[in-house]
């Protein structure tokens, strides 16, 4: 049998081979572009200042980055429950205002936008008031901390006492540039690193050095920063009574490890309107609840959901539109999981049901227990025999307030979210009962009535807000003094 291959075979096999060789010419050229590109991307355009607060300067270094961050602009995003426009909490839940009775919040309370927005919510909550001078107003500049790079700026060239003391109003000229990059990363060597020194600070009382962070640790601890429990403490050593920025994580990082803390410093936050009880108000313990669900504890970042890595140009970058996974199931989700979008979805609203169900049990529960010891009071109870009776309801309204006010928290930690409102539920009632065993030993038999609380304006009436007098004050504000803080900036920054 003939070996001899016939001609027509070698010409296939010739053009086969010219096709091959081309195709990966191709690739290697195309692998080739990619990584020069990827090498000259970030050619330097300008110089970055230590601390820079200008997010638009940070921009012409760093072109992907900036678009993308500035896409947090865009507020059309809304899931079942929150999203990216503003929507006004305390006219979606009336019963807020009366949880907070005697606090800023029953005010105004307002969800957040997005990170670019930062500055102008701020300056128009009415929780800041309507100050007419820098030493005028309900807050204290510590409340500018999480609002902008400025504050960085500031403390560094002024000092970390210098920035908490005095009135919010009082800084109004300096901070004036949204959330941005120098809140989060290094101007020369663009790692990540940490600029609010209570973080730094919370850390260290532990007997760890948060500069060993690994990276991925850091893609969660530069949100930690902001998205974590705070107080306000005027009492340590070298504060001199300045409202000084803490984070009470000294016994641990769970609701009852924080209550421990704020009872043996014996904090209050504020004093109830109506029941008189010693309150506290959780900030945004995101970070810690996070870190008790399944994606904290098997080491996702934050930024692994909300600001997950892309490629364009090849260019592998972090995408700096901070918004919600659910905005971004294919980035963040499908990444790891492999069911489809809508399974994803559905998985995360029926946590949130669940864990809503609950928050709004202990809403009701709440309003009456605040109720109720309004109405003792007003029978003649004495402080002896309300002192158990107010621990409750503060015990009960932290755990409610700590699910609440935890953002994402029913998708981040579900498990741990409902025994803390379940605990919550039972203090409440307990109180109740206490309560209710008083009411009629001071002669009172029968139920209280439960208020008109309907709508958000009902709700506030009830508990005595001169509203059209806030409004009146802000307005005023936004006309007169923040136009004058934005000149003032520009012509400081005109200097840098």
């Amino acid at each position: 049998m003939s070996n001899t291959r016939k001609p027509w075979k070698n010409w296939v096999l010739f053009l086969a081979s010219l096709v091959i060789v081309f195709l990966l010419g191709l690739l290697v050229s195309s692998i080739t572009e990619r990584k020069m590109e990827a090498k000259f991307a970030y050619t330097p355009m300008t110089e970055i200042n230590k601390l820079e607060p200008r997010n638009e300067v940070w921009g012409e270094n760093f072109p992907r980055e900036y678009q993308s961050y500035y896409k947090t602009a865009d507020t059309t995003f809304r899931s079942k429950y929150n999203g990216g426009a503003m929507i006004d909490m305390l006219e979606e839940d009336p019963r807020l205002v009366v949880l907070w009775a005697g606090y800023g919040f029953a005010k105004d309370y307002n969800q957040g936008r997005g990170h670019v927005y930062a500055i102008d919510d701020l300056r128009n909550s009415l929780r800041s008031g309507g100050p007419t001078g820098p030493d005028d107003g309900p807050m204290p500049a510590t409340c500018w901390t999480c609002k902008s790079p400025d504050v960085p700026r500031y403390i560094n060239e002024n000092g970390i006492n210098d920035y908490y003391k005095g009135k919010w109003a009082g800084k109004g000229e300096e901070i004036v540039n949204p959330i941005g990059c120098a809140n989060c990363h290094d101007e020369k060597s663009m790692g990540l690193t940490i600029t609010q020194p209570a973080l730094i600070e919370a850390f260290a009382r532990q007997g760890k050095d948060i500069t060993k962070s690994s990276h991925n640790e850091m893609r969660s601890l530069v949100c930690a920063q902001c998205h974590s429990e705070y107080y306000f403490n005027k009492n340590l050593p070298d504060s001199k009574g300045i409202p000084y920025l803490v984070f009470p994580w000294d016994e641990g990082q769970t609701v009852e490890d924080m209550e421990a803390y704020y009872d043996k410093v014996g904090h209050v936050d504020w004093t109830h309107k109506i029941s008189k009880a010693p309150m506290l108000k959780a900030q945004h313990p995101g970070y810690e609840v996070f870190k008790m669900g399944i994606h904290g504890q098997r080491g996702v970042s934050c930024s692994d959901c909300h600001m997950p890595y892309k490629t364009e140009g090849g260019q592998k970058f972090t995408d700096h539109h901070i918004q919600s996974p659910l905005n971004n199931v294919a980035n963040s989700c499908q990444v790891c999981h492999r069911e489809e979008k809508d399974e994803l979805i559905k998985n995360v609203f029926d946590n949130q049901d669940r864990i809503i169900g609950n928050r709004d049990q202990l809403e009701r529960l709440l309003v009456r227990a605040h109720v109720e010891a309004g109405k003792a009071w007003e029978l003649g109870a004495t402080e002896a025999q309300m002192k158990d009776i107010l621990h409750g309801i503060r015990l009960g309204q932290w755990r409610w307030d700590y699910a609440a006010a935890s953002h994402g928290g029913s998708f981040h930690a579900p498990v741990e979210l409902g025994r803390v409102l379940g605990r919550g539920i039972d203090i409440t009632q307990e109180t109740r009962i206490k309560l209710a065993k008083l009411l009629m030993k001071l002669g009172f038999d029968g139920e209280v009535p439960y208020p008109n609380i309907d709508t958000k304006e009902n709700a506030q009436k009830f508990i005595g807000l001169p509203m059209e007098k806030l409004e009146e004050e802000k307005e005023r504000f936004l006309k007169e003094l923040a136009p004058k803080w934005d000149e003032a900036a520009k012509k400081r920054e005109a200097t840098y």
